[in-house]
């Protein structure tokens, strides 16, 4: 049994966190730590212990891992601590404020010998399993261009924002989403085009991002914005003997926003309507057009390989190399903007 804690307790410790947890045998959700309850909006769990003592949390010999799911402002404090208990730490996206944060943050656990990892959960969506598969059944042929979107029509967002601060940013707040995505599967790029921009004039919040990744004859682009009343495709790749498209997004948080949980049979899953058409030309010049089945998301995965990494001694799903990887893409990116 992995017994484990959090540092914070709104809504991504409730909503993206323990729903996943508490449906594993073997991790058991001790202690909850919350500095001010006045705030608390969720209902507690029973047989879960709520405290505003940090100590409690970090002091219990039983717990072997902590969760820091707080404004990324607090990370890198919270982390170190949690390190210097001698606990293993995984932390909510965006990682760090910044690249340095977390390269010390990543040597010091080393020094203590223990994990400390980034919640990527975004590597289970089923849009972006899906198009895995279809880039690995050959049907496209050499694979030449990845679309990646990640649109919303929130103009509201941007339009109450008046300062510019990096860590609020677009780029900052869902690249890290879409960016991990491209790097758990391609890997490092040979280069990068940034297109980062604050379509709303100067001293606001960049709403818009454009960053092309090259990985030799693949470009893959990633693609966001608060200004899109009809989203575009989730997923769109183009090959030399076919194209694949995705419209819809993986469907995990639309039902974790209805209070649809992982305990029902078909939370998350995609119907027919949602599938992606994949259209190619097959080797005997024969041309085909076909529905393809989504595959199964499932975010508690991450918690699965954490199990097995801090028990059973496997490696660690998310690696420093592409964590640090990430860090340096949004601080250029974000550099670009200004």
């Amino acid at each position: 049994m992995l017994k484990m804690g959090f540092i914070g307790n709104g809504k991504s410790t409730n909503r993206y966190h323990l729903p996943f947890i508490l449906e594993r045998d073997n991790i058991e959700v001790k202690t909850i730590y919350n500095r001010n309850p006045k705030t608390a909006t969720w209902d507690k769990i029973e047989g879960v212990h709520y405290t505003t003592d940090l100590d409690e949390l970090l002091k219990d010999p039983e717990i072997k891992l902590i969760t820091i799911s707080t404004t990324q402002s607090s990370h890198f404090e919270y982390a170190k601590m949690v390190l210097e208990n001698g606990k293993n730490v995984l932390v909510e996206k965006p990682f760090m404020m910044t690249y340095d944060e977390a390269k010390e943050i990543f040597e010091l656990a080393k020094e203590r010998g223990l994990l400390v990892q980034c919640y990527q959960n975004r590597r289970f969506d089923s849009d972006f399993l899906t198009a895995q598969k279809v880039i690995e059944s050959g049907k496209l042929g050499d694979l030449l261009e990845v679309e990646m979107h990640y649109d919303y029509f929130r103009p509201e967002i941007p339009e109450s924002v008046h300062e510019f601060k990096f860590y609020d940013s677009y780029l900052y707040g869902h690249g890290c989403h879409t960016i991990d995505q491209v790097l758990s599967y391609f890997g490092k790029p040979d280069d990068i085009h940034y297109d980062v921009r604050q379509l709303l004039g100067e001293g606001r919040m960049n709403d818009y991002f454009d960053l092309d990744l090259y990985y030799g004859v693949t470009k893959v682009s990633v693609k966001s914005s608060y200004f899109r009343i009809k989203a575009r495709p989730s997923f769109v790749l183009y090959g030399k003997k076919g194209m694949f498209t995705k419209e819809t997004k993986d469907r995990q948080e639309e039902h974790l926003k209805l209070f649809y949980m992982p305990s029902n049979p078909d939370f998350g899953i995609d119907l027919p309507e949602h599938y992606g058409t994949l259209t190619y030309v097959n080797e005997a010049g024969v041309w085909h057009e076909e529905k393809v089945i989504s595959e199964v998301g499932d975010y508690g995965r991450v918690y699965d390989d954490l199990y097995e990494a801090i028990i059973n001694g496997k490696p660690k799903q998310v690696t420093d190399e592409e964590t640090l990887l990430q860090m340096e893409i949004l601080e250029k990116g974000v550099e670009a903007c200004k």
